[in-house]
């Protein structure tokens, strides 16, 4: 079941209220979950009745995103914005310094908010920020083509071309190492909330000048990689282990960009170890 919740973020002209949409299940220490950019909560959908098991489970539309409304006017979709705005997301919902694990986007707000020691423990998914100049050209350009093609696409069509594996791997190959897995519903869903993304322009462009450098210490790091994400290349995770030498870095066999559909044991398995 989904909720939403409302919280103050501090911004230069005084506190403005965001809301947020979320969804939580589970029992045990708590486990916030972050999306990547023009995706929404259900991302997790494949791995968050395992990872309920063990854990309490919040898997947030981060703003602007899913059905989420995007920031209120004076908050930037920014790294310290959003830090702000998931740190009052948590005292909102009484939770006090959870894991998080973040996959693109939501790896690099999670190891943000690990730097800030918000958090117990990172587990980031092939994160946004170990890149080139060309590096993040070239992801960025991918990002603005999904985003066209999503925009452009009529609903009946996408609907049409979800019900084939063909179709869902034109859809979502990008992303998905094994698009064909991908249930027909749920690429429609995640189509849609590309297009419909409000922040998605506002997010991109205050990424163009985010370059990750800092070192996290005293809490675990976990970064995993797919050997087959297309979009931010593996070797970017080599560059995360040299700037957090402490990290534990992961690869994950023939998964893509966001693994948890191309194999959700093995990415649930990865985020609890890498929260206990």
């Amino acid at each position: 079941m989904s909720a939403t919740v409302s919280f103050k973020v501090p911004s230069a002209s005084g506190p403005r209220t965001a809301t947020l949409s979320y969804a939580r299940v589970g029992t045990g220490e708590p486990l916030l979950l972050l999306h990547g950019i023009g995706h929404h909560r259900q991302a997790w959908d494949p791995v968050v009745d395992i990872l309920a098991t063990e854990r309490d489970v919040i898997a947030v539309d981060l703003p602007g995103f899913g059905a989420s409304p995007a920031l209120p006017e004076g908050l930037a979709h920014d790294l310290s914005t959003m830090n702000a705005a998931l740190g009052a997301l948590c005292e909102a919902l009484e939770v006090e310094r959870p894991h998080v694990a973040g996959n693109s986007l939501g790896g690099l707000l999670a190891l943000a908010l690990g730097r800030e020691k918000l958090v117990r423990s990172v587990t980031a998914l092939s994160p946004a920020g170990f890149w080139t100049p060309a590096e993040r050209r070239y992801a960025f350009g991918v990002l603005l083509g999904m985003r066209q093609f999503a925009t452009r696409m009529p609903p009946p069509l996408v609907e049409r071309l979800s019900r084939s594996a063909a179709g869902r791997t034109v859809l979502t190959s990008t992303i998905y190492a094994r698009p064909a897995r991908r249930s027909p519903e749920a690429v429609v869903a995640e189509t849609l909330a590309l297009a419909n993304a409000s922040a998605f322009s506002e997010t991109l462009r205050a990424g163009s000048d985010v370059q990750w450098t800092d070192d996290i210490q005293g809490i675990p790091v976990t970064v995993a990689w797919g050997s087959r994400d297309r979009l931010l290349v593996r070797r970017q995770g080599v560059r995360a282990k040299q700037i957090i030498p402490r990290a534990r870095l992961v690869r994950l066999p023939g998964c893509g960009h966001v693994p948890m559909n191309d194999d959700p044991a093995l990415v649930a398995r990865v985020i609890l170890d890498g929260s206990r």
